[in-house]
């Protein structure tokens, strides 16, 4: 490492860090959905796992944990709460008994139309042609250090 390398590392500031900056900003999101998801009695987890249901009902669990980037050991509970609140069902793949498939209970696909209906895009400030740019950035982004991290395994 030169010098001016080491100059430059000293000199950084923790709002130089493109981590804490996408940090903040998902911290940012969560107080914005707040209202929704308090009106929703949902938390994030619970909510997104409800979006990815109507883009796609009965679907395994494997699947659906692949969707939302979570382990099955952190899914579970969550459809286990979404289950108990009415908002789906669960049940083992007539075609193969080792899987089990989610799908929306007629709760689940009501909450559709409350849920979108509290949009927060106007909340993030960007414009119609921005929003799709910045979106596209961020799952660039986030597939970049997912195949990172792929590559050092």
């Amino acid at each position: 490492m030169k010098s001016t390398d080491t100059a430059e590392a000293a000199a950084l500031k923790l709002s130089d860090f493109l981590c804490f900056a996408v940090y903040s900003a998902n911290l940012a999101f969560g107080k914005a959905y707040k209202p929704i998801l308090d009106e929703l009695g949902l938390t994030y987890t619970q909510y997104i796992t409800i979006i990815a249901l109507w883009e796609e009902d009965n679907q395994t669990v494997g699947s659906l944990g692949e969707k939302l980037f979570l382990e099955s050991n952190t899914l579970t509970p969550i459809l286990k709460k979404l289950e108990a609140m009415g908002y789906l069902h669960r049940q083992r793949d007539p075609e193969d008994e080792r899987q089990v498939l989610v799908g929306l209970t007629k709760a689940g696909r009501r909450l559709r139309e409350k849920g979108l209906s509290m949009d927060i895009v106007d909340a993030c400030g960007l414009t119609p042609e921005e929003f799709p740019k910045v979106q596209n950035a961020i799952v660039t982004l986030r597939n970049s250090l997912i195949q990172s991290v792929r590559n050092q395994e």
